[in-house]
């Protein structure tokens, strides 16, 4: 019998996988039409960096590619840090192999983070701005007209509360924005997609996962210290997280204190009653004795999602 249960079992493992893909392609569907991502010609560049976001990434647009309603080509660009052992063979030969055109920018910032970053300080935003600049350059040379990048919802979340906690800002990472050079739009298509669906999607296709020596080595990130919080309060609080994701697209600016987004100086009573007013949030709508969280709210799509293809 046992013969058995392990087709069975394989059979499982097949269904299942082939769930999570049509989940995370119908995710990255959305994101892409509610902010207009990809349009008719585009030339995406995608920044495959070889770790289970980037695989994953590429592997949706290459999907989403033969069924999108627009024409846009792909074109996968590594950039080779030159961190020691690093093995510039895995992704030129798993790009040949499923024909996808790339191209390898070798530039080695691996030495100059270690030469003036001190032992024991974070990498991370050096090595950040000095990767930024190279794939900058590589995009206006191969005359790409968008930037897609591997970040998920979880990095998106964890933006948040860094810039909160630590920088005393309400400042996250967008969907879709302008470069810091002002000549190029950057993407991020993976931005509904949880950290774990990413993790047992690589898994599932065997990516030729190629760890970062560099950044992903270090202890200290503030980080993760975010992601051990996020971790917590999905055990004990279930809806939490997911309800505060939400929150970033259901910004109220008349309830919170920036001057630069509401005019509160000219604020004048109108005796028209406001549907954001002082109501909003009595007690019957959000107060909780229990130690759950309301129920998460999903976000709607804009009326344009509608020409998303979906599975």
């Amino acid at each position: 019998m046992k013969p058995v249960l392990v087709q069975l079992d394989s059979r499982k493992d097949h269904y299942e996988a082939g769930k999570l893909a049509k989940r995370i392609r119908r995710q990255v569907g959305e994101a892409i039409a509610d902010f207009g991502m990809i349009e008719q010609g585009d030339r995406v560049m995608v920044c495959l960096s070889g770790g289970k976001d980037s695989h994953a990434l590429l592997d949706m647009l290459l999907s989403l590619q033969e069924k999108a309603p627009v024409r846009f080509d792909l074109i996968a660009v590594n950039l080779d840090q030159k961190q020691p052992g690093f093995p510039a063979d895995v992704l030129p030969r798993y790009l040949e192999g499923r024909g996808v055109p790339y191209r390898i920018v070798e530039q080695d910032t691996y030495s100059v983070v270690k030469r003036v970053i001190p032992e024991g300080k974070t990498m991370c935003s050096l090595c950040s701005r000095l990767r930024r600049g190279a794939l900058y350059s590589a995009a206006q040379e191969i005359g790409a007209t968008k930037i897609a990048l591997g970040h998920h919802r979880d990095d998106i979340l964890g933006t948040f509360f860094l810039n909160l906690f630590y920088g005393g800002r309400m400042k996250g990472m967008p969907p879709k924005l302008v470069s810091d050079d002002g000549r190029h739009v950057v993407i991020r298509p993976l931005a509904y997609v949880k950290e774990e669906d990413i993790a047992c999607y690589a898994e599932a296709r065997a990516f030729p996962i190629i760890p970062c020596n560099l950044c992903g080595s270090q202890d200290n990130l503030k980080r993760k210290e975010i992601r051990r919080m996020l971790a917590e309060w999905d055990k004990r609080f279930p809806g939490r997280v997911e309800n505060t994701f939400n929150a970033l697209a259901r910004v109220v600016p008349s309830h919170l204190m920036d001057s630069g987004i509401f005019n509160f100086t000219g604020l004048r009573a109108s005796g028209v009653a406001g549907v954001d007013g002082d109501i909003a949030f009595d007690e019957d709508a959000c107060a909780s004795e229990g130690t759950s969280d309301p129920a998460p709210i999903t976000l709607h799509t804009l009326p344009h999602a509608e020409h998303t293809h979906q599975d």
